[in-house]
């Protein structure tokens, strides 16, 4: 690169066997996280565990809403993985007329880095400041997603454990999560502070369910 870059965006994707897949979208700006601009993404497009179109999609959705709020664009575009990924990332920019913008990739355990100047890998040593960022980066993306992930399967077991009570519905599982929580949190709960929220006979209704 021309200098060195002072934005970074890196892109992370978690699902279980594609099942509630997200993705995250982290900053990094003079090689520190500004955790303001990072954001989540629900997958929309892709059934199944296939994180190619997920990274597709995440930054496509990125790249166009930088492009249409005219705010600033990367200075490097950042893939966890390895060739495929960057593949996918390069592809992605090209559409949007931004093949400029260069992107990089960091396969895991090997810690091996692909660009377009090192489409074979290029070994950093270890104690390199350059692989220390990478790998801050990559971190900082995988926890973001993995967080994010996990809200998403505790919402969606939340919802189906409350599936099939009469009365429970989208409104009452929101007010309950808030309240609570977690199903954990529900499951301990007493008959009165259930009341207080849902009224004595959902109350009733919950508990014989749940316990």
């Amino acid at each position: 690169m021309p200098s060195p870059p002072r934005r970074i965006e890196g892109v992370d994707i978690s699902n279980t066997g594609g099942q509630e897949s997200v993705g995250s979208l982290v900053v990094f700006v003079d090689g520190q996280p500004v955790k303001s601009d990072y954001r989540k993404y629900r997958i929309k497009t892709v059934h199944g565990p296939d994180d190619f179109a997920s990274i597709r999609e995440v930054l496509s959705r990125r790249l166009q809403r930088l492009l249409q709020e005219n705010q600033p664009l990367p200075d490097l575009i950042f893939v966890d993985g390895g060739k495929g990924q960057l593949g996918v990332a390069r592809e992605v920019l090209e559409s949007f007329g931004l093949s400029r913008i260069p992107a990089c990739s960091l396969a895991k355990k090997e810690e091996i880095i692909f660009s377009a100047n090192h489409p074979e890998g290029l070994r950093l040593d270890p104690t390199s400041e350059a692989l220390k960022l990478f790998q801050h980066l990559r971190n900082e993306a995988h926890r973001f997603a993995i967080s994010f992930h996990r809200q998403r399967r505790q919402k969606a077991s939340f919802a189906s454990e409350l599936d099939g009570i009469p009365g429970i519905g989208p409104v009452r599982k929101r007010k309950l999560l808030i309240s609570y929580g977690s199903l954990e949190t529900i499951k301990k709960a007493s008959y009165d502070s259930l009341v207080k929220i849902v009224g004595p006979r959902l109350a009733e209704a919950i508990k014989n369910k749940l316990n």
